[in-house]
């Protein structure tokens, strides 16, 4: 499985997907269901986010009692012209998306494989891979289609704790996008600066309120960074209007309330606008999960240990509809959204294993 996961990496890897971009979803689609078994119902189904590529379901019908479903996303953050294709060095598979999470995808297609052979194990499993993970800013689509399942399984990246064990994610924070748009008055800086209300001293403004937000010992671990700041057109005029993004985590989606309070919405003279415009749910699936790990650690003969992650990951929406919800099956690596980005092929051997004992333990369970 896992040598054959390496090759379907190094095709998918080869397809320059940005987030958005169809002709090259399309390319990765059609990939995926070339590597689908022949068992698989591959369809189409309407992205969250509209003007996307449709993403891809793969669907497998067995005898059995139960349903697990297998998450991914094809979408990366690499324009066209940054995108590198995979090459090695070592045991390092370095390319665009090896990461974050291509590696994963190729591992969601074997074990749909592996899944394809053994249909009484199971009355129905499904592998969904999206378009449009990266940039997402609308609601999740799919949740509600896998209500009431009993397992879902997201390839994000893997990792190993500080012991060398095999770590799957059961937690993660809730992440929020905050965008605060400033409107003030031009004026020449030189002759006239008195006339002027700047739009970008009121979000340099706006950003430290922001900043001073965060509170990550806090109960609900809330960090609020402020990231972009985009504001002037000339350098002798006053900045009429300008844009702030931040981003915002915790572990309760709620705790973004009191950022957005801290909000004004006039300062000096320039109007402020400002709005959640991406919200992702948390996940803690700690306790649902907890002998499912221990079980497959079993079957594995190594431990399994419980583990959490800042970043999003649509394991988080599908976690609100099917609480046995585990993420980070991916091959271990690093440098994702960097030239840099890598694998490691090793990696696809121990999380293949790590993933198969999963789905025994979740479908013999």
């Amino acid at each position: 499985m896992a040598l054959v996961a390496e090759r379907e990496l190094e095709a998918l890897v080869g397809v320059s997907t940005p987030s958005g971009d169809v002709a090259g979803a399309e390319e990765a689609v059609a990939l995926c269901i070339a590597f689908l078994p022949p068992e698989a119902q591959p369809e189409r189904v309407e992205c969250s986010t509209p003007g996307h590529a449709p993403d891809l379901l793969g669907r497998l019908s067995g005898t059995g009692e139960r349903r697990l479903a297998l998450l991914g996303h094809l979408d990366t953050v690499v324009a066209h012209d940054a995108h590198r294709r995979l090459i090695r060095d070592g045991d390092r598979l370095l390319g665009s998306g090896t990461v974050d999470m291509k590696g994963g995808v190729a591992l969601a297609l074997g074990v749909t494989r592996e899944l394809a052979a053994r249909p009484e194990l199971y009355a129905e499993a499904a592998v969904l891979l999206v378009n449009d993970e990266e940039w997402r800013t609308v609601p999740f689509a799919h949740t509600e289609r896998f209500r009431g399942w009993d397992a879902c399984l997201c390839f994000e990246a893997g990792e190993i704790d500080a012991q060398g064990r095999d770590a799957l994610i059961v937690r993660r924070k809730a992440a929020g996008t905050l965008e605060i748009k400033a409107h003030g008055r031009p004026a020449h800086s030189g002759s006239a600066p008195h006339k002027g209300r700047s739009a970008l001293l009121a979000l340099a403004d706006v950003a430290r309120r922001v900043a001073d937000s965060s509170d990550p010992t806090g109960p609900d671990r809330l960090t609020a960074v402020p990231t972009i700041l985009h504001s002037g057109e000339a350098f002798n005029v006053v900045p009429p209007r300008g844009r702030l993004v931040c981003d915002l985590r915790a572990d309760d989606i709620a705790a973004f309330r009191p950022v957005l309070q801290a909000v004004p919405e006039e300062l000096d003279g320039v109007s402020i606008e400002s709005a959640l415009v991406r919200a992702w749910p948390g996940m803690d699936t700690r306790s649902a999960t907890a002998a499912l790990l221990e079980e497959a650690a079993d079957r594995l003969g190594r431990p399994l240990v419980a583990s959490e992650r800042g970043g999003a990951s649509d394991a988080s929406h599908v976690a609100q509809a099917v609480p046995v919800t585990v993420d980070g099956l991916g091959p271990r690596g690093g440098g994702a959204h960097t030239p840099q980005e890598w694998v490691s092929a090793e990696a696809l051997r121990s999380r293949a294993e790590v993933a198969l004992a999963l789905v025994a333990a979740i479908l013999r369970g």
